[in-house]
């Protein structure tokens, strides 16, 4: 199969299709990335205790964000994974700094979310 960049879908079909291949990630990230399984259950867990808290709705907002980014950090850093363990599996220094590039910028939101965390609770 080849991909025809002239020949894309657009309109409802465009986004139905999008929804369709995001779907299907989400599903293989379940089943396989346990990190992203872990970062699932904290947003599954947190974000229903952000509506007992004594919290704007900004506020409320920002803490259920810094979650969500989380987990977009996570999907990019899978995605980093997979594109270089595409390329190939044996060892080059560039592909080892692409993932630690990528595990970088989970650290980075995890830190990111522990800090509004932190801001916005701590009495």
């Amino acid at each position: 199969m080849t991909f025809d960049n002239n020949n894309k879908p657009t309109g409802i079909k465009r986004v139905y299709l999008a929804s369709v291949n995001s779907t299907k990630a989400f599903k293989w990230l379940l089943a396989n990335e346990s990190a992203f399984k872990q970062e699932m259950l904290i947003l599954i867990v947190l974000t229903p205790l952000t509506f007992w808290l004594e919290v704007s709705r900004l506020e409320q907002l920002a803490l259920v964000l810094s979650i969500l980014f989380i987990i977009f950090a996570e999907v990019v850093n899978t995605a980093i994974e997979a594109i270089v363990d595409r390329i190939g599996l044996e060892f080059n220094p560039l592909s080892g700094l692409a993932k630690d590039l990528g595990s970088a910028a989970v650290l980075i939101s995890l830190l990111i979310a522990l800090l509004t965390w932190l801001v916005i609770l701590w009495p």
